[in-house]
């Protein structure tokens, strides 16, 4: 039986405890949180004086909850239990589980004292449990005669087993019922199993199973089906810290709130896990309390503001700032797969604040959810998705890695390198075969080194900009550009995709649209055009198939492309570069505004100043061939 498992608020009574007659177990002092209510603060003369007489007992025995009251982040068992117990509908066996520490042997004990409750008053099953019962002591210390713990750990054969059930037919010495608990119940044999299985089914009366165990799965169904499961949740960060936070001041130590949190979120859902860092961090104090930063030093845990910066220079791409500020978080103690944990959190949390706009409440200091929201604002969803994607890459890779800094390193240039990449959503469109948005050509220029096969060159132009003739909605403008931007406006991508790469406009009208399909084009097509466009302008429709259509959408931004890049063949500067760089080829021509860093990268005569004035700048890919091509 784990004696430190753990669920809820240890408060423990001030009088009649279950544990006065073990003081190997507990002894009562005044700092014991109170069944009936919070006692009063003890002077730290009579705290220190107690603490140096008594033998020391951890945080997760000395509060482990003796009421179901007591338990927290499990309310919804606690309430099914009070239900069934108030109505007598109390099933033979319990199958408890939840990860490590959040109450499962402990609740196994309660209920075992729950089903055998007695008092002066009352003679029945109760949920609960004040004043003591008379068999309440003996089954929390583990030496009552009816209430049997075996753990499958050490115990998993079916010998064992069937020792245990050999007193099964026998009724209780003591109590009301017999309680068998099993604890890690899943690591029972097959044959262990089996033996349990009639029994389980058909138990006497008298007889109570309660299961335990953190692997579900591993839990063969005929024995589940045979039982009343609960599943005992994670508790969360802020009502563990707040639990921390008052265990903390029962043992007289101040611990800032952001310490507390930290140790709450390293817990990861466990009360036993919390009180045994919060033991660790307990002794950190030398009588003016225990700051955050201690914490996060004695966790291995990155400063967040350093982890702020880190995060901003690989939005920026900037690999040189990011490895330095890593490399200053490594050096004062931090775990490198840790400094990527609170990178994911961080990209986690802004692409929620992207979401969520207005209703967002990030947790944190002021300065640090103003930042966050800087961050959101100046980078898009997908590519704060494809950010933590790389980021949760490199996670796994630092924890299998010869050299986990290695790994984390490498980890923050690919996502540096992302940076420089167009959006998702470009890249997207790009793959379907539609013109891409305006993308940062000077961060992309300013990025690519010069002996990069593909480098952006800035230069003047004469090609003038291409015309939108979409700007308007179908009501208004009966065009073939324009209905295809209201259905784009309808989030309906995929309809308008497949109609510029597949359709080639024939004739439109008010309720009638002629299109000639191309090869390939899906067979329902038409039909969900129509659907489209009804749902659209609430109109009935009719789109007809015909020939000698007009060039598709997708044929058209084709021929501009050649069109673009026969009229940058003919610039000077592009002349020189492809002279400079023999065998490269031009991959695209986009129009852009006038970056002020290319303007002085790449210096115009002065004859053309005013043309340059009045002309586009066009970012130009090279592709130079190896050397042998």
């Amino acid at each position: 039986m784990d004696e430190t498992d753990l669920g809820g608020e240890g408060d423990l009574p001030q009088s009649g405890s279950l544990m006065d007659h073990d003081q190997s177990v507990h002894e009562r002092d005044d700092l014991t949180m109170s069944m009936f209510g919070e006692p009063a603060e003890a002077p730290l003369a009579k705290v220190t004086a107690e603490k140096s007489t008594q033998p020391y007992l951890v945080l997760a025995r000395k509060y482990r909850p003796q009421r179901f009251e007591d338990l927290i982040g499990q309310e919804a068992m606690v309430r099914t239990l009070t239900n069934a117990f108030a109505s007598n509908r109390i099933a033979h066996a319990f199958m408890l589980t939840g990860v490590r520490g959040v109450g499962k042997t402990t609740t196994a004990r309660l209920i075992a004292r729950a089903l055998n409750y007695q008092s002066a008053a009352v003679d029945r099953p109760s949920i609960q449990l004040d004043p003591l019962g008379s068999q309440c002591e003996a089954i929390t210390r583990g030496n009552h005669p009816d209430v049997f713990e075996l753990d499958a750990a050490s115990r998993t054969g079916v010998g064992d087993m069937r020792e245990l059930l050999d007193g099964v037919r026998y009724g209780p010495i003591a109590a009301r019922y017999k309680v068998y608990i099993i604890d890690e119940v899943h690591m029972l044999s097959k044959s262990a199993f089996n033996a349990l299985l009639k029994t389980l089914e058909e138990p006497p009366p008298h007889v109570k199973f309660i299961f335990a165990t953190t692997e579900i799965r591993s839990v063969p169904v005929t024995i589940l089906s045979r039982c009343q499961r609960f599943d005992l949740r994670r508790i969360e960060p802020v009502v563990l810290a707040d639990y921390l936070e008052k265990i903390a001041r029962r043992e007289g130590t101040q611990i800032a709130r952001d310490g507390v949190e930290l140790i709450a979120r390293a817990a990861e859902g466990s009360a036993r896990d919390g009180l045994s860092l919060l033991d660790q961090a307990i002794v950190q104090d030398q009588g003016n309390g225990v700051t955050g930063a201690e914490i996060r030093d004695m966790l291995g845990l990155a400063d967040r503001t350093r982890t702020m910066d880190l995060l901003g220079a690989t939005l920026k791409g900037d690999a040189k700032t990011a490895l330095q500020a890593f490399r200053e978080q490594y050096d004062l103690g931090a775990d490198p797969g840790l400094v990527l944990r609170d990178l994911m959190d961080l990209t986690h949390e802004i692409s929620r604040g992207d979401v969520l706009g207005a209703d967002w409440q990030p947790a944190g200091a002021s300065d640090h959810i103003s930042q966050m929201k800087a961050f959101a604002q100046s980078t898009t969803p997908a590519a704060l998705g494809r950010l933590w994607q790389l980021i949760l890459r490199g996670f796994e890779e630092s924890a299998r890695a010869p050299d986990p800094v290695q790994a984390a390193e490498m980890c923050l240039l690919r996502a540096c390198a992302a940076q420089q990449l167009p959006p998702p959503e470009d890249l997207a469109r790009l793959l379907v075969g539609q013109p891409t948005t305006a993308f940062g050509a000077a961060a992309s220029a300013a990025s690519a080194p010069s002996s990069n096969p593909e480098v952006l060159l800035a230069t003047q132009s004469a090609v003038a900009p291409q015309t939108n003739a979409a700007s308007q909605s179908p009501k208004t403008n009966l065009s073939f550009e324009g209905l295809l931007e209201a259905l784009e406006d309808a989030r309906e991508i995929v309809l308008v995709t497949e109609l510029e790469r597949f359709v080639r406009p024939v004739s439109l009208e008010t309720g009638r649209l002629v299109i000639e399909l191309l090869p390939n084009a899906p067979p329902d097509l038409q039909k969900r055009t129509v659907e489209a466009l009804v749902a659209l302008t609430d109109e009935d429709w009719l789109v007809e198939a015909g020939s000698g259509g007009q060039e598709s959408i997708a044929e058209r931004n084709k021929r501009l492309e050649i069109e673009r890049v026969d009229a940058a063949k003919q610039a000077p500067e592009v002349v020189a570069a492809l002279k400079a760089f023999p065998g490269a080829r031009i991959l695209d021509v986009r129009a852009a505004p006038v970056p002020d860093v290319l303007l002085e990268a790449v210096p115009l005569d002065a004859d053309d100043d005013d043309e340059a004035e009045s002309s586009n700048v066009l970012s130009v890919d090279f592709n130079r061939r190896r050397v042998g091509d």
